[in-house]
């Protein structure tokens, strides 16, 4: 079984991000790029199959300009066979992204797609879907535990009222949760190797999608500061505070 693992470049999640002086953008100057932390939870699942047997080989995708095959190189570290980076510039909406991708899998023909449920940087929450959609694929979104059987692929996910199992047909896409495991860590020799590993490269027209802007980012700036808080000197002086200055209880 062939599985297709997307890869997004964003900010490390330890690095606290800081808008631009003019606002247009966050200010990426000398800051740690890494791999989305929900695309390191489809990495590791997509490598697990592989060393239960129930995956041959393991393709890490990428979908962004030149420096995105760092995040390449490190899911190759960790564990992926080949790489394959559609080279496109740009601020990227998820819908073309998803279509980059639907061409991807139109040319590897997988029989699992695993991606990150999000990134952390725009929070969208909407390529996997999309993916699905134009790939008219089954998916089971948010993922905490999958598991391969013959055909078929069940998929247990978190819903409100507790936990749901969905029986996908293959092939299929799922998108990630942060309880379906804990990514390891790449480790020096197999970052060497990863260094040798097949990378591919395609441009947009190569898989025939136009990428086109639909939404225009019109300011980026910090969230407010919070105000410091205030001492009370007894219990009726706070009860006085939440009724009427926070409003939270009548």
């Amino acid at each position: 079984m062939k599985v297709l693992v997307a890869v997004k470049r964003v900010v490390d999640y330890n690095v606290k991000v800081r808008a631009k002086g003019d606002g247009t953008d966050v200010d990426l100057n000398n800051v740690k790029m890494a791999i989305n932390p929900f695309c390191e939870i489809a990495v590791e699942e997509a490598v697990r199959l592989k060393e239960a047997g129930v995956a041959t080989e393991v393709i890490a995708v990428s979908v962004g300009a030149k420096p995105c095959q760092e995040q390449i190189r490190t899911a190759l570290a960790l564990g992926a066979d080949r790489g394959i980076h559609v080279e496109a510039e740009g601020r990227l909406e998820p819908l073309v992204i998803a279509k980059l991708l639907k061409g991807v899998v139109d040319k590897e023909e997988p029989q699992l797609v695993i991606l990150g449920k999000q990134s952390i940087d725009g929070d969208n929450n909407q390529t996997g879907q999309m993916l699905g959609a134009l790939a008219n694929m089954p998916q089971g979104t948010f993922a905490s535990e999958i598991k391969v059987e013959g055909d078929k692929l069940n998929v247990i996910r978190e819903v409100d009222g507790g936990l749901q199992t969905l029986s996908l047909s293959l092939p299929a896409i799922v998108t990630t949760d942060l309880r379906l495991n804990e990514p390891r860590y790449a480790s020096l020799p197999n970052i060497m190797k990863a260094k040798k590993k097949q990378l591919d490269v395609y441009t947009p027209e190569d898989l025939g999608v136009s990428v086109t802007s639909h939404v225009s980012q019109l300011k980026v700036e910090p969230p407010a500061e919070r105000k410091a808080g205030i001492k009370v000197e007894d219990v009726a002086q706070l009860v006085d505070k939440l009724k009427n200055e926070a409003k939270v209880i009548s």
